[in-house]
């Protein structure tokens, strides 16, 4: 089977399995009773329509309506394939509301519609207008598509956006932007030379007008040649507005000395030689898909110096309206905008060129790992998988609106939308942020023990951006230096954080004997003290703690835990500082659960599982939650007399005769714990309300399968594990962690603690 067919076969049935189509249809709230099905239809229904009755804005407060787009096709312009018609436009519509979903939350249905006479198309949009929020036009050709978004534009009181022109036009104008900063030109001086009289050639060339381009230095060509003054043939007033007073009639002859070439049209349009023809250092958007009009490899035979971006996803700079539309919809939908005007859509550009220019996501590089995403002639804009788009766009798209006027639901506090944003996209954000504003009352000093791994240098970034705290990273400089420069960090060692190199730190002979010092009567000698001092960074790590040069330390991006946990445990556990137990939080759909003992302890005694239990309940409440502690384990409430109920029953015993103040039960099955009407059922009365928000377990191996189970099948997001006991004075983290959960655990680490917990 060729590469082609494979491809084919392979998206057929990614749409038909497992079960049809790319959307469904699901609902927000319980309906599991009586109670709830009065409430959510008759009669309680009538009391959210008699609100809506009495104030329209009120249809945001009680229906889906405020967070719902509708993308609507007659299929007439369907990406490459052409007018194929409405049916077969479904599987392109219903791709864009899993976008919308996706990337912003946006809930969406596609709606194809068998209508090509453009003003009876808007008048069967027009009359959408109850049920959606806002309209994304899609796929309908010119000029139809003008006369259509006209129309709606003008007698809609909701954001109307053909995708085709003005999504286009954004990430153009965000690309041109930077491209013109990387090439030291600017729009009001450039000439520019365009290929493709469609909508978005057309919405190109008027958003690039807006940034500063001047009318008489575009000059538009299509299959006809050049759009000139008096020409005739296959016109529009939106291409006449471009009509050049000239002679000259091919794009070979009016491609001397352009600063940029657009390109909408179709394969092969640019030759070589017109290339050379152009200006120093040339820029290049030749976006005609699958084909561009030139290949960035025949470009650069003429001119290597070229900036060149194209509609694909397989070279660099690509143009994808995935940048824009879910994060202007985003905006103009949390604000109530009426519609979306020039200054939302430069906003959003704006948005989009500065996040390239910043330094690159964790997230992102993650995502697209073994490119270069550092901002230049080869990284101009972002890549759609970056989730700082959606606080950073959106955010800037709504203050837009709100500043032209067009809001009807202002936003007061713009930081709260920010971290509102944030959230949506960071699982994390909510429930750290009380640890975040914990650790920003002090600015403690965090030692990571692999300093060359790039998720440190990403998290260290952050933290510096983010945080107060003073990251120190023990690894060699020249490695930290090359690989922050490779990944376009912007910070550097011994500028923004200080290192420690292992091969040559003054040091390191008060180093190695301190380390002989604790261990001088475990069997260390002198020549093993300074060869673990040389080579083992966790004990690096741990000495710099224990010397008062560092105040937490973070180790564990690679090698096993236990091993990390024995060199700290020797050089920093004393009588006071303990390891209690690993704590997991397992952040799910429905809300944090956390679970231990995950790490420390293969069998916990019933002593150790008590302060297993003490120390994950106090630090839940660190991040908000109050605890509901449940003891899991195959017996249930003592129907088993001897494995792991037998050490958990003892374990309960002795927090009955402690001091707590957390409700703990069991021993259980986990979905007793979880299910509060089973377990009322199994133990009518028990000591525990609600669902069990702490699960404690009596063998590492149960308690690591359910966090693996859940961070792998269940999508749950794991902050941690949390090294409790040790004062907070060092957690050793799993070789999965990313650069976001590193930067969590410093913000754990960050944090003062008052208990050796």
């Amino acid at each position: 089977m060729s590469d082609n067919e494979s491809l084919r076969q392979a998206a057929l049935h990614y749409h038909e399995y497992p079960k049809p189509g790319k959307l469904e249809v699901r609902a927000t709230k319980p309906l599991a009773n009586g109670r709830d099905l009065a409430r959510a239809y008759s009669p309680g229904v009538a009391e959210a329509c008699l609100e809506i009755r009495e104030a329209e804005t009120n249809a945001a407060r009680y229906t889906a309506r405020g967070n719902l787009v509708a993308v609507v096709s007659n299929g007439t312009a369907v990406l490459g394939l052409g007018n194929i018609g409405a049916l077969a436009s479904k599987p392109v519509m219903e791709g864009k509301a899993v976008l919308f979903k996706k990337f912003a939350g946006i809930d969406c249905f596609d709606i194809e519609v068998d209508e090509t006479d453009p003003e009876k198309l808007a008048d069967i949009v027009c009359s959408l207008e109850p049920t959606f929020g806002a309209i994304n036009l899609e796929d309908i050709k010119a000029p139809d598509c003008f006369i259509v978004e006209k129309l709606c534009r003008e007698r809609m009181n909701i954001p109307v956006f053909h995708d085709d022109q003005h999504g286009t036009a954004i990430v153009v104008g965000a690309a041109a932007k930077n491209a013109l900063h990387v090439a030291g030109k600017s729009f009001e001086d450039i000439k520019i030379v365009s290929t493709g009289g469609g909508a978005a050639g057309i919405a190109c060339l008027n958003m690039l007008l807006k940034l500063g381009v001047k009318r008489e230095n575009v000059w538009l060509c299509d299959i006809h040649g050049l759009v000139y003054e008096g020409r005739t043939e296959d016109m529009n007033p939106q291409k006449a507005a471009f009509a050049q007073k000239s002679d000259l009639r091919t794009l070979d002859e009016v491609i001397d000395g352009a600063d940029l070439f657009l390109g909408l049209s179709g394969p092969n349009v640019l030759k070589p030689e017109m290339v050379a023809r152009m200006t120093e250092r040339p820029i290049l958007f030749a976006l005609a898909n699958p084909t561009p009009e030139i290949l960035p490899e025949v470009a650069r035979e003429v001119a290597p110096n070229a900036i060149i971006a194209t509609g694909r996803s397989d070279f660099p700079n690509q143009v994808n309206n995935v940048l824009c539309f879910p994060f202007i919809f985003r905006g103009a939908l949390d604000v109530g905008a009426t519609e979306i005007n020039d200054a939302m859509q430069i906003a959003c550009i704006d948005g989009i060129a500065e996040l390239a220019r910043a330094t690159t996501s964790a997230e992102a590089a993650a995502a697209y790992k073994g490119e270069d995403l550092t901002f230049g002639a080869d990284y101009l804009i972002p890549k759609p998988f970056d989730p700082r788009l959606t606080a950073v766009v959106s955010s800037a798209v709504a203050k837009a609106a709100m500043d032209t006027g067009v809001a009807v639901r202002p936003i007061e506090d713009m930081e709260a939308y920010r971290q509102k944003l944030n959230a949506s996209v960071f699982k994390s954000a909510l429930l750290m942020r009380p640890v975040f504003q914990s650790a920003a009352t002090a600015s403690r000093r965090i030692v990571f023990a692999e300093g060359e791994d790039e998720r440190v240098l990403r998290a260290t970034q952050a933290i510096l951006e983010e945080t107060t705290e003073k990251p120190i990273l023990i690894g060699r400089p020249e490695v930290i230096e090359s690989r922050c420069e490779r990944h376009g960090l912007n910070v550097r060692p011994g500028r923004e954080f200080e290192i420690v190199n292992p091969e040559n730190d003054p040091r390191y002979r008060d180093y190695w004997e301190t380390y002989h010092q604790i261990m001088a009567r475990r069997g260390v000698t002198p020549d093993v003290a300074r060869a673990v001092m040389r080579t083992n960074t966790t004990a690096i790590g741990a000495i710099m703690v224990q010397r008062g040069e560092a105040d937490s330390m973070i180790c564990g991006t690679m090698g096993e835990y236990r091993w990390h946990l024995s060199y700290i445990t020797q050089i920093l556990g004393n009588d006071r500082l303990v390891p209690h137990g690993a704590l997991s939080m397992m952040i799910l759909e429905d809300g944090p659960l956390f679970l231990a003992d995950t790490h420390v302890w293969s069998l916990p005694s019933p002593q150790e599982l008590a302060e297993v239990a003490t120390g994950a309940a106090r630090h839940a409440r660190r991040f908000g939650v109050e605890p509901r502690v449940a003891f899991c384990s195959q017996s249930q409430f003592g129907n088993q007399a001897e494995g792991s109920g037998k050490r958990l029953r003892a374990a309960i015993e002795l927090l009955d005769r402690m001091e707590t103040d957390f409700p703990y039960e069991g021993e259980m099955n986990v979905d007793a714990a979880l299910d509060p009407e089973l377990r009322e059922r199994l133990l009518p009365g028990g000591r525990l309300e609600g669902a069990a928000n702490v699960l404690i377990f009596g063998h590492a191996d149960a308690a690591s399968g359910v966090r693996n189970i859940l961070k792998m099948k269940a999508g749950g997001l794991e902050v941690g594990p949390i090294l409790m006991g040790m004062g907070n004075r060092a957690h050793v983290v799993t070789p999965g962690i990313t650069a976001r959960g590193l930067l969590n655990m410093a913000a754990i680490a960050g944090t003062p603690v008052t208990h050796y917990s």
